[in-house]
């Protein structure tokens, strides 16, 4: 964990989802290559062909921007595929139900949170697998709300999700804290509108928040 601000009014914690509230390297990679090989799929050519384009092209952008990430979503979208249509690719492909199960130690952290704090989801997947990652960890009834790629239309790194977060908990961006995995997509964005941040290892980090911003 690597602590980079906390707001002394902090009101709302902003959370990613996959890799933040869970820990599942199977799960993280399917997500992503159950797309890549549709990709693949629709434009004739091997899966492998298309993890390397899709992998040249992160490297890429990654040297151009100093070492910063690009969503696949993003990135697809380079390719000539909508964000719609990675939109309702996720919706159709994304099944967490399979890799994940109830993490009762993630639930019992949320529900010391939320006593204080509102939580909300900010996602590069569309709402509707959000969804679905939460409840198979039995995380769902302690996030307010899920601002999704199908929410604002554009993927994080991007101020639009963000910004919406902080206005559906009706406070400031000082107010806020974006807690997630990947500092270039979850937190260095949330940093320069004046939120806290902080950047985490994985789930176990996420269970030390109590201790953190509660007294």
């Amino acid at each position: 964990m690597k602590v980079f601000r906390i707001s002394g009014e902090l009101k709302t914690i902003i959370f990613d989802i996959d890799s933040t509230l869970y820990t599942n390297e199977a799960y993280a990679r399917e997500q992503v290559d159950v797309q890549v090989r549709y990709y693949a799929e629709l434009r004739g050519i091997p899966a492998d062909t298309a993890r390397s384009q899709v992998q040249a092209y992160r490297e890429k952008w990654a040297a151009e921007h100093n070492g910063a990430g690009i969503s696949l979503g993003n990135t697809l979208a380079a390719f000539g595929i909508p964000i719609e249509t990675s939109i309702r690719w996720r919706e159709e492909l994304l099944e967490p139900s399979r890799f994940l199960e109830r993490d009762s130690r993630l639930a019992e952290t949320f529900e010391l949170l939320r006593n204080r704090f509102s939580l909300i989801a900010v996602t590069n997947n569309p709402v509707l697998p959000a969804r679905k990652t939460l409840e198979a960890l039995g995380a769902d009834p302690f996030i307010s709300e899920i601002i999704g790629l199908d929410t604002c239309g554009v993927s994080k790194p991007h101020r639009a999700p963000f910004l919406l977060a902080a206005e559906k908990s009706g406070v400031q961006a000082e107010n806020c804290l974006a807690v997630g995995d990947r500092y270039d997509i979850d937190i260095a964005l949330p940093l320069e509108l004046g939120m806290g941040g902080i950047l985490v290892d994985g789930v176990t980090d996420v269970y030390k928040l109590p201790s953190l911003l509660l007294p």
